[in-house]
């Protein structure tokens, strides 16, 4: 069983900065597009950053210059780096990733359960 797993997510103030952590585990044999979304109340689920299939890094407008995604291969973990962060940011951040597991041959799309970041003015 494959599993995303988030943390980090908290209470901060605007101008202030988060962490966000995702580990992907189990039978994992690959992952590609991992990323990360956002829901705020009343809105759609939008990416905010992710890996590409050419393996670059892609940002909504709204946060380029102030966040940054990583990744740590070796512990199937994805980081966003939130910086400067402002009341708009405030949203329940998911992670995301297609994996392809060792007992099969098609992808797979996770989502992790959510990790709710509030950014206070």
């Amino acid at each position: 069983q494959v599993q995303l797993v988030e943390s980090g997510g908290g209470l901060v103030q605007a101008g202030g900065s988060l962490r966000l952590s995702c580990a992907a585990s189990g039978s994992i044999f690959s992952i590609n597009l991992m990323g990360w979304y956002r829901q705020a109340p009343g809105k759609q689920r939008e990416l905010v950053a992710g890996f590409t299939r050419g393996g670059t890094t892609t940002y909504a407008e709204s946060v380029k210059g102030r966040f940054t995604i990583s990744r740590d291969d070796a512990k199937n973990t994805v980081y966003l780096q939130m910086n400067s962060l402002k009341p708009e940011d405030t949203a329940v951040y998911y992670c995301n990733a297609d994996i392809l597991t060792h007992f099969t041959t098609t992808w797979a799309n996770y989502w992790g359960q959510g990790t709710q970041v509030t950014v206070s003015s």
